[in-house]
């Protein structure tokens, strides 16, 4: 199988994944590593504009983690992850949409200086 994109994590990602605990950040991790090869949108979906979500269900938990394409690299792609959350209700909300979009923003900006 071809990998689809190699994944970077901006601090606040980073830092999510490093405060739960260690089976969590495993099958995170697992998830994230199956959605690089494969077109499941049980793991890895579109939510709006340019922002896409890691999702993880375990232990009856929903993790998410805010990430967006980066194809400005030339011949490989990559995922960045902005943040995560522990999702309580089915709606995504928006707060945290707005968050991963002005992450987005900031990094591209970056990158162009």
């Amino acid at each position: 199988m071809t990998e689809k994109f190699q994944v970077q994590f901006l601090e606040d990602a980073a830092v999510f994944l490093d405060n739960l605990d260690e089976k969590a950040r495993e099958k995170i991790y697992y998830n994230i590593q199956k959605a690089r090869f494969s077109n499941d949108k049980e793991l890895f979906k579109k939510l709006k504009g340019e922002i896409w979500e890691f999702r993880t269900l375990f232990n009856k938990a929903h993790y998410r983690l805010f990430a967006f394409w980066d194809k400005t690299g030339g011949n490989k792609t990559v995922v960045i992850s902005t943040h995560g959350i522990i999702k309580k209700t089915d709606k995504t909300p928006p707060g945290e949409i707005e968050k991963a979009e002005n992450l987005r923003k900031l990094y591209f900006e970056q990158k162009s200086q």
